[in-house]
């Protein structure tokens, strides 16, 4: 494991969630006397780790109480071969660790199957809004690329694999080196990752022997169009502040995941990175940063 990944692995914490071990970093600096720091949930992709918010996170902690899991099944959490993995269960997850810290509201910034997990949250703030039942509430959230209408995600060929009768398999004889071409495919032509980041998410991916999950992680797909009409129904029903910052040359959730975007949702507020693939926070955090920091604060106001 190189040095960065092992020193952000020692600066987590573990919380405990219906047995299991979840890693995950916090970070909240001292401000000025009296201030009351914001807090921001940063909830990751598959099938990579909170790990993922590392390029931005310096910047954001000095504006923000930062919170980032690594949901069950994922990075450097529990990865039970047994466990009812799903998309609400991470949800519950979240709200879990939320309550655990002390957190009774938060922003959110989301990415790929964190998008989902943070759909559910604002399906449950929007609620708790209109019966005005208790529990933690939303400021604003944010999206990074990610399958918000399952309607226009495209799926890659081994996320299919994976999903079909023959997953157990393809999990099993998955390699670094087919991983590596196929998780550089969904990036921009001119912003691949490097060797050392592909050495850190494929580190990610198998730590405590991940890859063998990967058929239950992957049954997101169908519960997502399962319950399409609750998660884009949040989007649509919000009353909080949301923005998507996308790269549009992801062949995952690019422009063609914008454009529904901006057909189905309420003034819709996109922004488009111009050569940017599927993990934009890693491909361009000075040009994510430019774009949430301005969203945020005006949130926060």
């Amino acid at each position: 494991m190189r040095s960065e990944l092992a020193a952000w692995r020692t600066a987590g914490e573990i919380f405990r969630y219906r047995g299991q071990d979840i890693f995950y970093r916090e970070e909240n600096r001292a401000g000025n006397p009296g201030e009351n720091r914001a807090t921001l949930l940063l909830v990751h992709g598959f099938p990579t780790a909170s790990w993922d918010w590392r390029p931005i996170w310096a910047t954001l902690a000095a504006r923000f109480h930062l919170i980032a899991p690594d949901m069950i099944g994922f990075g450097f959490s529990a990865k039970p071969r047994d466990y009812p993995y799903s998309l609400m269960d991470q949800a519950d997850l979240c709200e879990a660790l939320l309550a655990d810290r002390g957190v009774r509201d938060t922003h959110v910034l989301a990415h790929d199957y964190g998008d989902t997990v943070a759909q559910e949250l604002l399906a449950r703030h929007n609620q708790r809004e209109r019966e005005n039942a208790a529990g933690p509430r939303l400021r604003s959230v944010c999206f990074l690329n990610g399958g918000l209408f399952p309607e226009v995600h495209r799926a890659r060929f081994v996320q299919k694999m994976l999903l079909s009768p023959l997953g157990p398999l393809v999990a099993r004889v998955m390699s670094r080196r087919g991983f590596d071409q196929s998780f550089s495919a969904i990036f921009g032509a001119g912003t691949k990752p490097t060797a050392s980041e592909l050495e850190d998410f494929w580190e990610l991916v198998v730590t405590n022997d991940g890859v063998r999950i990967f058929p239950q992680l992957i049954r997101y797909m169908p519960e997502r169009r399962a319950n399409r009409e609750r998660w884009v129904g949040a989007l649509q029903q919000a009353r909080i502040p949301l923005r998507v910052i996308d790269g549009p040359d992801d062949p995952v959730s690019g422009r063609h995941m914008v454009e529904r975007y901006r057909e189905l949702v309420p003034n819709p507020d996109t922004v488009l990175l111009q050569g940017i693939g599927h993990y934009p926070q890693v491909e361009c955090p000075q040009g994510v940063l430019d774009n949430f920091l301005p969203f945020i604060e005006r949130a926060s106001a």
